[in-house]
């Protein structure tokens, strides 16, 4: 018995050692030739994420970056499909092969260079300070004993948790609430429960301006201005090339600046 149960947890530890090997590979072989030659270029992004991509009332994925996407692999050539994945994961997701490239609202930062390689930046942004419009909070220090909430994995939290200010270990609990989508960021926001949440400015005007049936102010203090690009696995450098060339001409041409128009009407 004794011995059987031995056989049985080497021949387990063999299986999980195999799969990180293939993860391991899936994260350090050139997949650009497969990928451009038969497609598809697989997206993975947060499906909740307005107006860079996310789910519509009809169950379509659409947005900016999923129109920008589509405009890149139409002039590569290739097909692209969108896969909803758990954004607190995403770096795995690529680095496991489950996903081509991270293409959704993805902000520039130290941290996520260790794990993905970057393509030229396409977007600017900012991490911005949302409130009820009557609450007292006006700035950051205002927001000392007061309950703030940020999306799990996000650049927020990040924005927050590397700001000068050292905002954290002043908060409710010495603490961020984090949820696992931007939605249910804003319904803790409306309900009561957090006092002042940190989202995306893109987002955040965003959704301000499709849910008015309740009142949200901006501070004008923020937690910093970011940049967006797409991310890719490090080794597809072919990939991240032929992408960056793909949008340097949609810029060029006036393409980009009617997609951009379409999300980010004045």
């Amino acid at each position: 018995m004794k011995n059987k149960l031995i056989k049985t947890m080497i021949t387990l530890g063999s299986v999980a050692m195999l799969a990180a090997g293939c993860s391991s590979n899936t994260s350090k072989a050139d997949n650009s030739d497969k990928i451009m030659e038969k497609g598809p270029l697989v997206v993975g992004l947060d499906d909740t994420f307005a107006p860079m991509g996310y789910s519509n009332s009809s169950g379509e994925i659409v947005g900016f970056d999923v129109d920008l996407a589509k405009e890149v692999g139409k002039r590569l050539g290739i097909a692209v499909e969108f896969q909803t994945i758990d954004w607190s994961m995403k770096e795995t997701e690529i680095n496991a092969g489950n996903i081509d490239v991270i293409w959704n609202g993805y902000t520039i930062s130290e941290e996520r260079k260790e794990k993905v390689a970057f393509s030229e930046p396409y977007l600017n942004n900012s991490q911005v300070i949302i409130v009820l419009k009557n609450s007292t909070i006006q700035k950051k220090a205002d927001l000392k004993n007061k309950t703030l909430a940020a999306q799990q994995g996000s650049s927020a939290v990040d924005a927050i948790m590397s700001d000068k200010s050292n905002i954290v270990p002043s908060l409710k609990n010495g603490e961020i609430i984090q949820y696992p989508s931007n939605n249910d960021v804003f319904n803790d926001l409306k309900s009561g429960r957090s006092d002042a949440i940190v989202v995306d400015e893109t987002l955040g005007r965003y959704y301000m301006k499709q849910n008015t049936d309740a009142d949200y102010r901006v501070l004008d203090e923020d937690f910093g201005e970011e940049e967006y690009a797409v991310g890719f696995r490090k080794a597809d450098v072919k990939l991240k090339e032929a992408v960056n060339e793909t949008l340097a001409a949609i810029k060029k041409d006036g393409t980009y600046d009617k997609i951009y128009s379409n999300w980010f009407a004045e």
